[in-house]
């Protein structure tokens, strides 16, 4: 009974030293969440001007350009798929990858050649490990992105669309991204970059009563086009990135409160089990001794007869 006994004491420690790691990650995580939902905040307002500003370029001039005119028979398209370097977030990377899975689907149903750029080393390993095709891959920055790190994202994007299909190059430009809705909420979405659909960016500012503003091209409205595509595409997957980054300490966060939690409920049912072994070790050591002490009066009484 007293090794059973040891065997409850050594699973508590290790348990609670297990249970002092998730909680310091917990708050770490809690931390870090802080100060990506302000960046989020601070560079969503960006990216939507200028989405705006290159509708408005858009609707106001007959130029084609690859940012704002469709093809009219798309063959290829590319999908960024953002993930973490890092695991311990519950579901996080998994819906991610699946969300992009789902969109790879679509588009080769519909007929077009798919070139995959990853972002975060889980989203790498879940694509080697099954042996995919990876056009280009990013890691390092996921749990704290900059611009320039968005800018290093979006370069072979930006020279992707705007090569011909025959030369490699991709007609349309899909990101799939981990959206920060609140601590409790995130959720794995997917959105066309490129062309941007200048329908539905207009039909969002006429359900808000905004009015997009007019402009006069200098010197023309293909060069102010060229100008933005970058910007428009380096600002929108740097928001992406600020979001899912924020998503991905959320969900660390809560599924290191939820581990810490697990801890503590298996240290109480430990502590119930040691209690009763170390209860039931008294019990036998005390029967063993009124066992002893009984036959040792019945053999003095013996020889006394």
């Amino acid at each position: 009974m007293g090794a059973q006994l040891r065997v409850y004491k050594r699973r508590i420690r290790s348990v609670t030293a297990t249970k002092k790691i998730t909680k310091a990650m917990e708050m770490i995580a809690a931390s870090r969440v802080v100060k990506a939902q302000r960046k989020v905040a601070a560079s969503t307002p960006y990216a939507r001007e200028l989405t705006r500003a290159v509708t408005a370029v858009g609707t106001g001039s007959n130029t084609k350009h690859p940012l704002t005119t469709e093809a009219d028979s798309p063959s290829r398209a590319a999908v960024l798929l953002l993930t973490s370097d890092r695991g311990l977030a519950g579901a996080f990377n998994s819906n991610a990858i699946k969300a992009a899975e789902q969109l790879t689907e679509r588009l080769e149903r519909a007929g077009r050649q798919v070139d995959t750029y990853i972002v975060g080393r889980r989203g790498l390993a879940h694509y080697n490990f099954r042996e995919r095709k990876v056009a280009e891959s990013f890691a390092g920055f996921t749990d704290e992105p900059t611009y320039a790190d968005a800018k290093k994202v979006a370069a072979p994007l930006i020279e992707a669309i705007e090569k011909d299909t025959a030369e490699g190059g991709v007609d349309e430009l899909h990101i799939v991204y981990t959206e920060f809705v609140s601590m409790m909420t995130q959720t794995a979405v997917d959105s066309r970059l490129l062309p941007l659909s200048l329908e539905e960016v207009a039909q969002e500012s006429t359900t808000k009563d905004e009015i997009l503003p007019l402009y006069d091209f200098e010197p023309s409205a293909e060069d102010v086009l060229d100008a933005l595509l970058p910007r428009y595409v380096e600002s929108r997957i740097y928001n992406a990135l600020l979001q899912s980054a924020a998503s991905k300490h959320a969900a660390t966060r809560r599924a290191m409160k939820s581990a810490t939690d697990n801890a503590g409920e298996l240290i109480n049912t430990l502590s119930r089990l040691a209690n009763a072994a170390r209860q039931a070790e008294i019990t036998q050591e005390i029967s063993e001794i009124v066992g002893g002490a009984s036959a040792l009066a019945d053999a003095n009484a013996g020889s006394d007869n």
